[in-house]
């Protein structure tokens, strides 16, 4: 059968999973099975709750007698390790691009690897159905942008589509009235991107770009077949090192719809699943077994942010989680090195592991993911990984594209110029000023909190790694006081009432805290402790207004990311399955202040 490799690539939410879902729709593969629901393949729960693509997935549809293998990729930045892998799995790629925002840093930062790999691009301009679309200026800077990158002559002549991948509608014209159906973008697809090349008659070469887990196959690794056809038997496995053993190959699949079929073959060019080898990693090759020859090592980008994870050693340790020893955390962490290339885990000090990975999300999705499975660990605050690169200290820079309310916008230029950001461009529409900055990743920590606080909710911030450069010297900004129980008990609404003069409370009343907990964030840059446990005290007599009720003010919700984003230095998450509390490193006053000295 004819056959196209594609990879979708796009910003963060400009619609990829939801164009699959299109596709997958109108192909012929699906037409008799009547496939319901929206991003069908984000199948994992945390992708479905943020909206996000966290993990690739492969599917595979038939048109027009061409089966067309389809991987939708991540499109946020912390996930670009995904992105890099993929792009040795195809021939060619769907760049989409939100007919209103036009290209965001994400978007430059796909393209990028889909132009170094030398593939062909097919534009498509995506939401057209916006009532403030504007695919004309999209679609200019769209080719300013793959002139910028460096595109070859052939790739900066792309084909475009225009598309409502939510209407599940394409066309060649940006006429939303004119079209019908999915059918021009399959064409296009067909039509542009080159088939596979390879050789079914060399030995074999197979890449490995991803690892998963099947309860009744074992370890099953993804790859493409780069030559000769791969069946299941012996075969030669090549590890990073480029050491060479014999093993045996005990099932190859391919992927039809949005599974996985077994086969007795397959052809050089074709993506395939395959299992039998129980220690295979991302990046290895398997090869022929009388001529083994391998394949160059995955090269991916290093991590910029890294964490301490340890064992919980608060007051509560044990009582919330199922997995708690520092075996545990490390068996898991181990788990999670065979998935994720771009994370990296050393041993830290005691029971404590360092995990490094692409960004704060990165890390946050990996945290969110051990707890949901039943672990309790308590973690640092994010810190940038330093270079020393001719004895001279370097750190990462981002490049963060921001939007607000134009009446806003001299708030947050305050708070980058504090953070050592640099502004590289500013422009007003339709009363939103957007700014384009270059900073340390060190000043965003944090940032996206306080963002979110200045504008009232509605700041959008989004970022991507440019390259590490020369210290840019200590932050003034940052900084904060925390509220700090006192002492062990439950909360109440006594107590937290005078608590709550103080500052912004994190907790509302009959919650259980112990002392060195935080419960709030100090309205001044000063810790300061409060009895949020206090009780009035009782007496025999009555008087007019004794028993009027308290009024407390909403408490802030602190979730995973928020409290990451919070927490200073001298302070730790504490992370359960029931629970996400902040708490001081030193939870005796005494012992604060002898670590402050």
């Amino acid at each position: 059968m004819d056959l196209r490799n594609i990879a979708i690539i796009a910003h963060v939410d400009h619609g990829k999973t939801t164009l699959v879902d299109a596709l997958l729709k109108q192909s012929e593969t699906f037409r008799e099975r009547g496939l319901e629901g929206e991003t069908i393949l984000d199948s994992n729960p945390l992708e479905r709750e943020r909206g996000i693509t966290i993990l690739s997935k492969n599917a595979a549809v038939i048109a027009d007698g061409v089966k067309i293998n389809i991987v939708d990729t991540p499109g946020h930045a912390d996930f670009g390790g995904e992105v890099e892998r993929i792009m040795n799995l195809v021939d060619g790629a769907l760049l989409l691009v939100d007919a209103k925002e036009g290209p965001m840093p994400q978007t430059r930062f796909v393209l990028k690897k889909a132009i170094d790999a030398g593939h062909r691009i097919i534009v498509v301009i995506n939401k057209i159905d916006k009532p403030d679309a504007r695919p004309d200026w999209v679609l200019d800077q769209t080719f300013d942008l793959f002139g910028t990158l460096g595109a070859t002559d052939e790739q900066t002549d792309f084909p475009v589509v225009y598309t409502s991948a939510k209407q599940g509608k394409a066309g060649l014209e940006a006429n939303l009235e004119s079209m019908t159906d999915i059918a021009p973008l399959f064409r296009s697809i067909i039509d542009n991107i080159p088939s596979p090349k390879g050789d079914a008659t060399e030995p074999l070469q197979v890449s490995v770009a991803n690892v998963s887990y099947d309860q009744y196959k074992g370890r099953v690794a993804i790859g493409r077949v780069v030559r000769g056809t791969f069946k299941p038997g012996n075969v030669a496995w090549i590890n990073r090192d480029g050491v060479t053993k014999q093993a045996k190959i005990s099932s190859v699949m391919t992927f039809m719809g949005m599974g996985r079929e077994d086969v007795a073959e397959a052809p050089a060019g074709e993506i395939v699943a395959f299992a039998g080898i129980e220690d295979i990693n991302i990046g290895e090759t398997i090869a022929d077994s009388v001529n083994p020859e391998a394949l160059p090592v995955l090269k991916i980008e290093e991590p910029t942010v890294k964490m301490t994870f340890g064992v919980n050693t608060s007051p509560f340790a044990g009582k919330e989680g199922a997995f708690t020893t520092s075996r545990n955390i490390k068996d898991r962490l181990t788990r999670e090195l065979q998935n994720d290339v771009a994370l990296r885990v050393d041993s830290g000090e005691g029971d404590s592991f360092v995990v490094s990975g692409r960004g704060e999300l990165h890390l946050a999705i990996l945290i969110e993911s051990m707890r949901r499975e039943g672990f309790e660990l308590q973690v640092s605050r994010p810190q940038v990984i330093l270079k020393e690169v001719e004895g001279m200290k370097q750190e990462p820079f981002e490049e963060a594209s921001i939007e607000v309310p134009e009446v806003m916008a001299g708030t947050v230029i305050e708070l980058l110029a504090k953070r050592k950001g640099e502004m590289k461009d500013m422009r007003v529409e339709n009363g939103t000023t957007y700014l384009e900055y270059v900073i340390p990743t060190r000043g965003l920590i944090g940032f996206r909190n306080e963002l979110l606080i200045y504008t009232k909710g509605q700041g959008v911030i989004n970022t991507l790694y440019l390259e590490h450069r020369p210290f840019a010297g200590e932050l003034t900004a940052g900084s904060h006081g925390s509220l700090i129980a006192h002492e062990t008990g439950t909360s109440n609404s006594y107590g937290l009432k005078y608590a709550q003069e103080r500052g912004q409370l994190f907790i509302g009343p009959a919650l259980a805290v112990y002392e060195g907990m935080v419960v709030g964030q100090n309205a001044k840059d000063e810790d300061m402790t409060v009895n949020v446990c206090k009780e009035k005290q009782l007496t025999n007599m009555r008087s007019k207004g004794e028993g009027v009720a308290v009024q407390l003010d909403t408490p802030r919700t602190m979730g995973l990311e928020d409290a990451l984003e919070y927490i200073g230095d001298d302070e730790l998450v504490e992370v359960t399955p029931q629970n996400i509390r902040i708490r001081k490193r030193y939870l005796k006053e005494h012992e604060r202040k002898r670590y402050k000295a």
